[in-house]
């Protein structure tokens, strides 16, 4: 129980990486809070999740700052604290760079970067009472620079630098930044493995560890050691968790 009465905000919660990192944080015993849009997947996840603890789903629009206020206010209302703030939600178009209006770079930094950004100045007070974690996301895309794909990693590389930033202005506060670049087998990928089955396993072949990673089993358990005691000398670093896609340097 690593996580045992520590309270999580995930944002985008309800499938994919979010629930998966939900699921892995409540079977460690932390009280998770996962913030969504999507009302039925969010419901089904909480029923999940109270199978292993007391956790809760959030509808909440994250696009607005006010929104995200009175999401953490319920949050520390509820629980009496917060340990952990996981910024997962992030909505993005692939276009050629030469077709990204700024309508598709605005959709881009509004579901990504600036929610991440919000999230973690209201966060703040409470993250540093508890000495808390914070885990971002990176992303392979902004790494390697992968065509068609300029609004996404733009802001996944401007959640890099601001989570580097936070590490050391937050590091005397005793809390801990760090990212996640991940590759999984989400149900939007399971979509598009059954539309486009031989891209699919080419993507698979040029992962050195030839399979995709599981958003609990592989993803999830890496989460819980950034949120957890195991991590407390850790911060400001980018952990790709990709089967060895990307190894930096």
């Amino acid at each position: 129980m690593k996580l045992k009465d520590k309270v999580a905000i995930i944002t985008g919660g309800a499938g994919g990486i979010g629930s998966g990192m939900a699921l892995a944080m409540a079977k460690e015993g932390a009280k998770v809070v996962i913030v969504d849009v999507n009302e039925d997947k969010g419901r089904e996840t909480e029923k999940a999740l109270k199978a292993y603890s007391e956790s809760m789903f959030m509808n909440g629009d994250i696009t607005n700052k006010a929104s995200i206020k009175g999401i953490v206010d319920d949050v520390v209302s509820t629980y009496g604290r917060l340990d952990i703030l996981v910024n997962n939600a992030h909505v993005s178009k692939q276009v050629p760079m030469v077709e990204t209006t700024d309508e598709v770079m605005a959709l881009s930094f509004n579901t990504g970067f600036y929610p991440t950004f919000y999230f973690m100045q209201e966060c703040y007070p409470h993250l540093k009472a508890a000495k808390g974690k914070v885990i971002n996301f990176a992303s392979g895309a902004g790494l390697s620079g992968m065509v068609n794909q300029a609004s996404y990693a733009a802001a996944k590389e401007a959640i890099r630098g601001l989570s580097r930033v936070a590490a050391n202005e937050w590091g005397a506060d005793g809390i801990n930044v760090n990212l996640i670049s991940p590759i999984a087998l989400t149900p939007g990928v399971e979509q598009w493995k059954q539309a486009f089955p031989e891209a699919y396993q080419e993507m698979v072949d040029k992962i050195p560890l030839k399979k995709m990673g599981d958003p609990e089993q592989d993803i999830g358990r890496v989460a819980v050691f950034l949120a957890s005691s195991d991590s407390d000398y850790m911060t400001g670093q980018t952990l790709m968790v990709d089967g060895g896609s990307i190894m930096l340097r």
